[in-house]
């Protein structure tokens, strides 16, 4: 997808793709065969109860024939992201040195698109290896406005997302994430300053506060990832864009009365209901 030998500078090649810098230097991870099977293990059983911590984790592994020391279990979450979501997660630890902004959320009323965004980083298991990917939603239709994959956890893919959600939907009153290293970084924070938008946090254990995101990787990953063993990154780029955008213009959710985050996003008037 990416040719260096172009002669569009690589970063240049990455924009017209959609595709963050750090993924077009993509190199499989290198973990065992057996390690990359416990991981995605692992991610499925943390998808459905994402209150485990590795005690539990290591406990229900092994009740699948899995013999697993937790020092192993432990290393392998941090890789993955992945930590118990109360009271803390790995993914929510702030970078040292970054502010932590307020929760703005608590009494506000969210009733129209646009007016709060939403971002979250979930893991990504191929065949051979793994991403993380990066999404922002907006808060109300629960659209995904933007996307992104990359093979590290810097900011850098988090903040392409972000900047083409802006530029494409216009910039929200506020802009809520957790407590990530890449949501707090200077980088990212600042950006959203440029924007004129006001920033939110979750409190620690508050994964509630963005369970629109953690309904979206769930959905995500029991409809497309896990139905699918990505060889390339292309693979597993296609794959979930044509899953989102599926998510987007026809998966009817319940919480919006079965219409899809686009029907709500651009205002349509639902369809009659039959007699």
């Amino acid at each position: 997808m990416i040719a260096r030998t172009h002669r569009l500078p690589v970063v240049r090649q990455c924009k017209l793709v959609e595709l963050s810098r750090s993924t077009a230097y993509y190199r499989l991870r290198q973990e065992s065969e057996e390690n990359l099977a416990v991981m995605k293990q692992i991610d499925r059983l943390y998808m459905e109860r994402p209150t485990s911590g590795s005690r539990t984790i290591k406990s229900r592994l092994e009740r699948r024939g899995v013999r697993i020391a937790r020092s192993r279990v432990v290393r392998l979450m941090r890789l993955m992201g992945l930590g118990v979501i109360y009271p803390k997660r790995h993914t929510s630890s702030p970078g040292k040195g970054h502010k932590i902004y307020p929760y703005l959320l608590a009494s506000t009323e969210v009733t129209r698109p646009g007016q709060v965004y939403a971002a979250d980083i979930t893991y990504i298991p191929m065949a051979k290896g793994f991403l993380y990917l990066a999404a922002v939603i907006d808060w109300h239709s629960r659209k995904v406005l933007a996307h992104r994959l990359s093979n590290t956890l810097d900011a850098s893919f988090c903040v392409e997302a972000m900047e083409e959600a802006i530029v494409r939907y216009g910039a929200p009153d506020v802009f809520n994430t957790d407590q990530g290293a890449q949501f707090t970084s200077e980088v990212f924070t600042g950006a959203l300053k440029a924007h004129g938008v006001r920033i939110s946090m979750d409190g620690k254990g508050r994964w509630l506060d963005n369970v629109y995101v953690e309904r979206l990787w769930r959905s995500l990953k029991q409809e497309e990832v896990y139905r699918h063993a990505y060889e390339t990154v292309a693979e597993a780029r296609k794959g979930i864009a044509d899953y989102l955008r599926y998510f987007n213009e026809e998966r009817p959710h319940q919480g919006l009365d079965n219409r899809t985050p686009d029907d709500v996003f651009y205002k349509r008037k639902p369809l009659p209901k039959a007699a």
